[in-house]
């Protein structure tokens, strides 16, 4: 489907992290329903004659989100509206198996599955690549000896490379979670979980979402989860593990950028003030990872349930996923762009570390270890920074 301005739903305008970027086209409500329709198709695909599973599909391609967002407040989800506006477009034949077995819950949460693994793949693509380019400033600056910073006072010497491979290797781990996390098993069950509707006409239920599993790149369930969350969960806690890791780069470049050590390069200027140039990229990061913890408990939260389908509880998981999925994307994409234009002052951070030199050094004049300049600390720390780039892309390999 081509994609058009409206692809992002809402357009953004106060969520500047993930307005415009590719996570906010494929986390739209316009993609939300291309996924509902290529479950159904899928679904036909496997249950239906020839032919049915490409009449639906072409059904569905330019159908109103805006209208099937407002027809949803009558049954309490999308899929109900949709399903009869495409079965109003369908001949009779299509639309007698349009659906046939699955209940509400399956369609949306494998349309939710198809955006998550859409969405972590942008994420994970932007997250490795802010890894690389970390890892180059961490190589570049092995040498470049600082203010070691202890609850914000001065400590020992380190060097900018060891803090910048500390970044690379937890943005690393994080992408290789959500990475590992972020494929979620197809969904279906029927009205109660049961896959009552498929064994009453014999066929082979369990075969039937194995297939369809394959069909659309998700992985094959075990068994119906409509009230096991854990899938939706278990991404979740990655993507708040990769907003805290970019969180840490946002928070450690915004602090040093007001030292004038560093600068994200994104010169953000101010509505009143012509001198500014504010580090965008590390605020958004910084407001990325308040947000996501709040998104990730709500879906914990959801995720206690109660009956064959729950009441609200499954409801309220929709809006903060989809909304998690795009903060995460925003942060990747903001980590990136600020890991490609990060610039270094290294005459302000010799001038601090000249500034600070007799505090640097105290715990060596404490325990007698002898004179030293701070430039003796490049050693150990050169090892250092060799373990953790190693470690990030081991597990990005």
């Amino acid at each position: 489907m081509p994609s058009t301005d409206d692809d992002a739903g809402d357009f953004g305008l106060l969520s500047p992290l993930w307005a415009g970027t590719p996570v906010a086209r494929v986390t739209s409500d316009r993609a939300v329903i291309a996924a509902i329709v290529r479950f159904e198709s899928a679904l036909a695909t496997v249950t239906a004659p020839p032919g049915v599973a490409a009449r639906i599909a072409a059904v569905g391609a330019d159908v109103d989100p805006a209208a099937i967002a407002r027809d949803a407040r009558g049954g309490g989800n999308p899929v109900i509206p949709l399903l009869g506006e495409l079965r109003s477009r369908l001949d009779d034949e299509a639309a007698q198996w349009l659906h046939r077995g699955a209940t509400s819950q399956d369609a949306l949460d494998t349309a939710l599955a198809l955006i998550a693994k859409d969405a972590a793949d942008l994420i994970v693509a932007d997250a490795a690549a802010a890894v690389e380019e970390l890892a180059a400033h961490a190589e570049a600056h092995r040498g470049t000896v600082m203010v070691g910073r202890t609850l914000t006072q001065p400590a020992t010497p380190i060097t900018l490379g060891l803090k910048i491979a500390g970044w690379a290797r937890g943005v690393a781990h994080a992408a290789c979670a959500v990475r590992e996390h972020g494929t979620l098993p197809v969904q279906l069950g029927g009205a109660a979980g049961t896959l009552a509707a498929f064994t009453a006409s014999g066929a082979d239920s369990i075969d039937i979402a194995a297939r369809m599993s394959r069909d659309l790149g998700l992985l094959e369930p075990i068994a119906p989860w409509h009230v096991w969350r854990s899938p939706i969960t278990r991404l979740g806690d990655a993507l708040v593990e990769l907003t805290d890791a970019f969180g840490t780069v946002g928070e450690n470049t915004a602090a040093l950028a007001r030292l004038g050590e560093l600068d994200d390069g994104a010169g953000g200027g101010s509505s009143t003030m012509p001198q500014k140039s504010n580090p965008v990229h590390a605020v958004l990061l910084n407001a990325a990872a308040r947000q996501a913890t709040h998104l990730s408990s709500m879906l914990h939260t959801a995720a206690i349930t109660v009956d064959e389908r729950p009441s609200g509880a499954w409801h309220a998981e929709w809006a903060p996923f989809r909304e998690l999925l795009r903060v995460a994307g925003g942060a990747a994409a903001a980590g990136r762009d600020l890991a490609v234009g990060l610039r270094v002052h290294a005459d302000v951070i010799a001038a601090n570390v000249a500034a600070a030199a007799d505090d640097l050094l105290a715990e060596r004049a404490r325990f007698s270890y002898g004179a030293a300049e701070p430039s003796d600390y490049i050693g150990v720390a050169d090892d250092l920074i060799t373990r953790l780039l190693d470690d990030a892309r081991k597990v990005l390999a």
